[in-house]
């Protein structure tokens, strides 16, 4: 707003002036409020006319200001001269928030002063973890990245990082506990489905060469030439972790059950589900264990495994069935390039005795699979092809999949004597072997029922290897850079607690988005504090995605401006609880 004297020399007006810009785009003016009248605002000001356009546009400015605050309008100050405070930082992260709310509704702080209670530290524990898990999910690192990271915080660490590494052996003592109070506590943010538990393992290798400790040389899913740890991972039937432990690298995987499950069953209060695994851990000892009261279990099965005469019989084409239809096909009269054959799963079942257990294999067939299985392998064919021609030694690779297998070596018999030179070919043999199980499938339950749901229960099985994948691609859990013991299991359990977070709030905003979507979106959720008296502004592309986040967690940080004041506001929602939990 500006000031204008108008009028004739006798009859002058004084006005505070507004611009504006009108419809058309072009930019206007119009009277905001009258002074008075020119000849007596001077006459009050002692003829003095400075003094009386300085009174005005003083006037003006109040109403400026009083007309910014009525619409929500700011008028920031900058200065062009004026250099900004030296090691002051003005960049934060507020992803984080949205992981504050649910470590909140988790009631991860109580947990935590219960640990204390037991304990005799002077740190503040919940800081450390909640700190360690919003790192884990925002910015992976080493413990002191992590630490340094944290500093970008809203509201950075008190604590010290010689405090972090001293929570860790804690936080590792504690593991079951925290582990048992969070699955009771997660019930009331989204209840949980018992009906179905799904087991797998994994491990992580470390960046050493000496095993010590539970970091011991393993089979390694990454074909690792490094010490290993062996993580065992319970998932309910939403695909939310349940509970998890870490053992030596060179254990047997089947043995990582019992322990585990017995676990959850003393301290979850679990004694009824359905327990789902793949055949490396569904060993008959393993079945006979989840056969007991009220649990039933089913397991892939390997067909490939199966002695020469029972395999015979699973893979006979006669004797199967379409799902939902009880008369037999002959899987060799169908026609495949009918598009309801096509989408069309069929199966067959086949008693199994196991030593005192009765048990059901299950055996499918999916013209689907097979098509699927069959473009799969040519791709590698084709890959072997090339390595064939290609110069070089060639060595087949540990890797199941590994477009090696299908190549094969002779020598080349020269006048009666075998030559150095070694020929590779197509191994046509091999790839008949394996087209014969294009399509096949199998699992082993002691269930009676309904097969195509004892089906859907393992086809759900994909989402416990894509917790995998997360924790060990999105959140970066290995290479492991602690060593001892207890601050490696400590580094797994804020990795659970990462992975638990990320599917409750994948729960809470709905599965239309991917994980990286929703993780690179939190990441990039960056503030600027313009300055110390006025506040934050978004420095993030406003998306769907925040929209949705923003909306599910009551609370919004897009806002052109966020004073300090609004934002203190906003943390500490996201640290109150909006309902009663236990």
């Amino acid at each position: 707003m500006y000031i204008a004297v108008t009028g004739s020399k006798n009859n002058k007006d004084v006005y505070i002036y507004q611009s504006f810009r009108r419809e058309d785009g072009k930019s206007s003016s119009r009277i905001y409020k009258k002074l008075g009248k020119y000849n007596t605002l001077l006459e009050q000001f002692g003829g003095d006319k400075e003094k009386l356009m300085a009174w005005a546009k003083d006037e003006a400015d109040k109403e400026t200001k009083l007309y910014n605050q009525h619409n929500g309008k700011v008028i920031v100050e900058f200065s062009q001269a004026a250099r900004i405070p030296v090691n002051e930082s003005r960049s934060f992260q507020v992803g984080y928030l949205f992981l504050q709310a649910l470590c909140t509704e988790l009631r991860l702080d109580r947990i935590c002063r219960t640990v204390k209670n037991r304990h005799h530290f002077k740190y503040d524990l919940n800081a450390i973890l909640t700190d360690l898990v919003y790192a884990r999910i925002l910015s992976p690192a080493s413990k002191l990245g992590s630490y340094e990271f944290c500093q970008t915080l809203l509201k950075p660490p008190k604590y010290s990082l010689p405090d972090v590494y001293r929570a860790l052996s804690v936080i590792a003592e504690e593991s079951t506990f925290i582990q048992g109070e969070l699955y009771r506590n997660s019930n009331f943010i989204h209840p949980r489905n018992r009906q179905i538990l799904y087991y797998d393992c994994t491990n992580y290798y470390f960046e050493i060469e000496e095993e010590s400790g539970i970091k011991r040389y393993g089979k390694s899913k990454e074909n690792r030439p490094n010490p290993i740890v062996t993580m065992g991972l319970f998932m309910d039937a939403d695909g939310i972790p349940l509970a998890f432990d870490i053992f030596p690298g060179n254990q047997n995987e089947q043995t990582t059950l019992k322990p585990l499950e017995t676990e959850i069953l003393h301290d979850f209060d679990y004694s009824e589900f359905i327990f789902c695994s793949d055949a490396g851990l569904g060993s008959a000892s393993n079945r006979r264990f989840n056969s007991f009261g009220k649990r039933a279990y089913v397991i892939t099965h390997s067909l490939k495994k199966m002695k020469q005469e029972d395999r015979k019989t699973a893979l006979n084409p006669t004797q199967f069935r379409r799902l939902g239809s009880e008369r037999f096909i002959d899987l060799r009269t169908l026609d495949e390039t009918d598009e309801e054959v096509y989408n069309a799963v069929y199966y067959k079942e086949i008693p199994v005795v196991t030593g005192s257990m009765d048990e059901t294999l299950i055996v499918t067939y999916s013209p689907k699979y097979k098509a699927y299985q069959q473009k799969i392998r040519s791709r590698q064919i084709d890959r072997a092809e090339k390595l064939i021609t290609s110069p070089g030694r060639k060595r087949k690779g540990k890797n199941q999949n590994d477009p090696m297998r299908f190549v094969k070596k002779s020598a080349v018999t020269l006048d009666g004597e075998i030559a150095e030179k070694q020929v590779y070919s197509l191994d046509e043999e091999q790839i008949l072997k394996e087209e014969m199980y294009d399509g096949f499938y199998a699992v082993i339950t002691n269930l009676e029922g309904d097969v195509g749901e004892i089906i859907k229960i393992n086809r759900q099985r994909w989402e416990i290897e894509e917790n995998f994948r997360i924790m060990k691609t999105e959140f970066e859990a290995r290479p492991v850079y602690v060593r001892r013991d207890d601050r490696i299991k400590a580094h797994f359990l804020t990795c659970y607690i990462s992975l638990l977070l990320y599917r409750l709030l994948e729960k809470k905003i709905g599965t239309q988005y991917t994980a990286s979507q929703i993780i690179d979106t939190l990441r990039s959720m960056q503030m600027t504090l313009l300055n110390t008296a006025n506040g934050y502004i978004p420095s993030y592309t406003r998306t769907e995605l925040t929209d949705t986040l923003h909306e599910a967690f009551d609370f919004r940080t897009d806002y052109e401006l966020i004073t300090k004041s609004s934002m203190r506001s906003i943390i500490k929602k996201t640290k109150q609880l909006k309902s009663k939990t236990p």
